[in-house]
């Protein structure tokens, strides 16, 4: 569509009042030749093309267009370059006064001003100059009018553009003018504050939010980042992290804007950015017992809820694998998961870091504040590994966060409502310790609502194959070694010792011989010395006085070996020699071995 199309109506009315001012009849064509607007005959023509469409051809209208320049055709049914329509006779006009429109640097358009009758023809004789300088200033009117449109398309595209982008932003925006009053918000903000637009604009913001900083930044003209601001409104807490700038016009403040958002969301923002993807699920736990077995399906079972959990077990037994487990499993999977340890946070900043701190709270506090453990794990999970080990004076304040959900940082008198499961841990015997009083009892009831128990590792043996199966491909691929086994005696030692540290013991000492092993085997020089001795010290003879010769106790070892192979590849006759071959002895000697161990089966 051409721009004179667009102001049409415009050009009409341009039209018909150079027709009256001047007693003529006036068309109004654009560069495609397309009649716009015109009086008299030319009125019942709009729409329809002049000299035949073609700016080509030569005659009036395609010269003004071409040439850029205006025209004065005193004798136009004289004027074979007029337009043939007159040469014909098919329209009776005289004379002529025609200039170009101009826009953006080139033509868009003609105004024609054109005389029917001797009267008409004598007065665009007499008053051509007056008149065409009369069409310039219309020609000037006409592109005005496209100018005005066109900037207020672009003005509506941009307000358009910057609507969308307004509530494109996951963050409140909520603007001011000078007096106090909200002038914008977007849709993020009527969700945060929980009121819809219309009851929020031409409101005073202190209605909204009493006493606002961002008040102040109309008479300082001074903004703010990034600060903690609290307010109720029908009995609902606002917690947001608010930053405000003053609007400037002509170095004057005409009002303020600002972003915000709710604190819950920026601390889970923060634990999302600084804390790499812990999620761990059930089948990750490792074991096929039936002491596993059942603890996982109580935690199935139990993740479903929200009651607080107090998951017991010796040291390297897994509850802060079980915990997480538990959390990836529940409603609240999609928030925090938090994990504090109790034991190996000092005691002098223990409170801090579970409670948070106000600015300025003690010397050394951040100016703004610490959110603490307890807010960062709003909407999702606390762990709180070692409970045993918190000091009485804390085991008040968390049976309060406890029975409350509110948490208070230090040095503030504020409630902050936290949503929040607990999940403890300990390996100490929590039931002695509230015996003793170095346990709050109802601390101990309000943390021990689901028990669960993790087993040590002496009472899943079964499990200990497939956990060394596991922690030989991780700690092999993290070294890039090219490790194939255990050996047998490795095997039969890993069965028989008792596990102390559980399945961390196992693992480090797994990765031990992993790093230590000079061969594709991991053989008993690579294990752990204190492993070795805790199965091999004392014998099992009860001889307790008796001092054994290395002899004696290299027969046992290889008695052991010889076992384990057995045990792994049969008694067929074609198993003995596969074991003969991997032992790097003879057929015979193997089965000398066997008669002297008391190991010689018959063959079937």
């Amino acid at each position: 569509m051409s721009l004179l199309k667009g102001i049409q109506q415009t050009a009409q009315q341009v039209a018909e009042a150079i027709s009256a001012a001047l007693q003529l009849e006036t068309e109004i064509v654009d560069d495609g030749m397309t009649i716009i607007a015109g009086t008299g005959l030319y009125k019942d023509q709009i729409d329809t093309k002049e000299e035949g469409g073609q700016v080509e051809a030569g005659f009036l209208y395609g010269r003004v267009i071409r040439n850029n320049q205006p025209y004065f055709v005193e004798d136009a049914r004289n004027d074979p370059s007029y337009d043939p329509s007159v040469m014909t006779g098919q329209t009776p006009e005289m004379a002529e006064l025609c200039c170009p429109i101009h826009y953006g640097g080139r033509v868009i358009g003609v105004i024609g001003l054109v005389a029917f009758d001797e009267s008409q023809h004598r007065s665009l004789i007499v008053n051509k100059m007056p008149f065409l300088t009369f069409l310039q200033r219309m020609s000037e009117l006409l592109t005005s009018k496209i100018a005005e449109k066109a900037a207020l398309q672009n003005w509506q595209k941009a307000t358009h553009q910057l609507e969308v982008l307004i509530e494109s932003i996951h963050e409140g925006i909520i603007a001011i003018d000078e007096k106090g009053v909200i002038s914008t918000c977007n849709q993020t903000a009527e969700q945060l504050i929980g009121l819809k637009r219309e009851q929020l604009i031409a409101k005073p913001l202190e209605q909204i939010w009493p006493a606002s900083p961002m008040l102040t930044v109309l008479s300082s003209g001074k903004g703010y980042i990034e600060q903690e601001e609290r307010y109720q409104l029908d009995g609902r807490d606002m917690h947001f992290i608010v930053t405000a700038r003053p609007i400037l016009a002509n170095e004057s403040v005409i009002g303020a804007v600002a972003t915000f958002r709710r604190m819950a969301d920026m601390r889970r923002l923060a634990y999302v950015l600084t804390n790499e993807p812990k999620d761990l699920y059930f089948s990750e736990i490792y074991g096929q017992s039936r002491a596993l077995a059942l603890v996982k399906k109580q935690a199935e079972q139990v993740a479903r809820g929200a009651s607080n959990i107090l998951i017991t077990g010796e040291s390297g037994t897994g509850k802060s694998m079980l915990a997480a487990a538990i959390h990836s499993a529940s409603s609240r999977r999609s928030g925090p998961f938090i994990l504090v340890n109790c034991g190996a946070i000092p005691e002098a900043l223990l409170e801090s870091e579970l409670f948070g701190y106000a600015g300025g709270a003690f010397t050394g506090a951040r100016r703004e504040g610490k959110a603490g453990k307890f807010e960062l794990a709003d909407g999702g999970t606390i762990f709180l590994d070692e409970i045993g080990d918190l000091p009485l004076h804390l085991q008040v304040k968390l049976l309060h966060v406890l029975q409350a959900k509110q948490v208070e940082r230090i040095g503030s008198n504020q409630v902050i409502p936290v949503d929040i499961r607990v999940i403890s841990a300990t390996n100490k015997n929590l039931e002695e310790m509230v015996a003793t009083r170095e346990f709050r009892e109802d601390l101990y009831f309000r943390l021990n609502v689901i028990p669960l128990h993790m087993p040590p590792l002496r009472d899943r043996i079964e499990d200990i194959p497939l956990l060394m199966e596991y922690f030989l491909a991780k700690h092999r691929q993290i070294t890039d070694h090219e490790l194939l086994d255990y050996s047998p005696e490795v095997r039969h030692i890993f069965m028989k010792y008792h596990w102390p540290g559980n399945v961390r013991e196992l693992e480090n000492a797994i990765e031990y011989a992993v790093n230590m092993a000079s061969s594709p085997f991991i053989g008993v020089e690579a294990i752990p010395p204190r492993i070795t001795n805790a199965v091999y010290a004392p014998l099992p003879d009860n001889s307790t006085d008796e001092t054994y010769s290395l002899k004696d106790l290299l027969k046992r070892h290889e008695q052991l070996i010889i076992q384990e192979y057995l045990e792994r590849y049969g008694d067929s006759l074609e198993a003995k020699r596969m074991i003969a071959e991997k032992l790097d002895i003879g057929l015979a000697t193997l089965y000398r071995k066997l008669e002297s161990y008391k190991l010689l089966k018959i063959e079937k």
